[in-house]
């Protein structure tokens, strides 16, 4: 395969034959930015909208609140 940046030799990471970067951890990604694109921040989030969230999932509320943790507007 053609390694424009030589990445496989300088940081080890390689693309499977699905194109798929190894290993798994490697992350990558393309940014775009345009001068009128609006952002946000995502507010915190309720224990009633973990309940629900959990209740749909069938998960219990312990384990959805330590995934949420950094997010919640609450102390579990």
């Amino acid at each position: 395969m053609f390694d424009l940046l030589e990445a496989e030799d300088k940081i080890d990471i390689k693309l499977t034959e699905s194109d798929a970067m190894y290993p798994g951890a490697s992350v990558s990604g393309l940014y775009f930015s345009h001068p009128d694109a609006k952002y946000f921040g995502v507010g915190e989030i309720a224990r009633d909208q973990v309940v629900d969230y959990a209740t749909r999932r069938n998960e219990p509320i312990s384990a959805v609140e330590k995934r949420l943790g950094p997010n919640l507007g609450y102390e579990p």
